[in-house]
């Protein structure tokens, strides 16, 4: 069974807006290496519309930093599914899905394949909820924001997910980011 994976960018507050700091060229490495290790990345229709063609655009032109223009071409290269009901088209090896995210990730899951990356907030909190990420990749970023998106708003979950903690990376930065499995 494959297993799903939650990354995601949050401040010392739990602001999981990701234009509070900007990342660096470790972070990007970070994330980079994480992206080889899959061959899915699943995104909700906001985020994906922040990624795509932002990324593919930096990949063609290799307009930015070594680890930047990485970053782009890995996430370029991979598969993407979308969850949106309102999306009317997709680019750059992305399929849409509009029926239940639950039920997606679940056939997903059973199928041969590598790791499957969940990139947006809301989505990955529904999966969450639905217990079905294996993995977190949480990136603590060293400000305090004071406002935003928090991971979980609005949901609900069943039961405590009881997480331990495989990998700690101190970043250069300040940033750390921490490794859990589902236990």
């Amino acid at each position: 069974m494959r297993n799903v994976i939650y990354s995601t960018n949050i401040s010392i507050d739990g602001n999981c807006d990701h234009t509070s700091s900007g990342p660096d060229e470790e972070l990007y490495e970070y994330f980079t290496h994480l992206m080889q290790d899959a061959d899915l990345v699943v995104y909700g229709r906001k985020t994906y519309e922040l990624m795509i063609p932002y990324w593919p655009d930096v990949a063609k032109a290799q307009s930015e930093s070594k680890a930047e223009t990485e970053f782009a071409e890995t996430l370029t290269a991979l598969d993407k599914l979308v969850f949106s009901k309102t999306l009317k088209s997709a680019e750059y090896n992305t399929r849409i899905v509009r029926e239940n995210p639950g039920d997606e990730i679940l056939k997903l899951k059973q199928q041969p394949g590598k790791k499957i990356l969940i990139g947006s907030i809301n989505l990955g909190s529904q999966l969450m909820a639905l217990g079905l990420i294996d993995e977190y990749f949480i990136v603590i970023h060293p400000v305090i924001v004071g406002e935003g998106k928090h991971l979980l708003e609005g949901i609900t979950l069943q039961e405590k997910i009881k997480l331990k903690l495989v990998d700690a990376k101190v970043f250069k930065s300040g940033y750390v980011g921490l490794h859990y499995v589902k236990q």
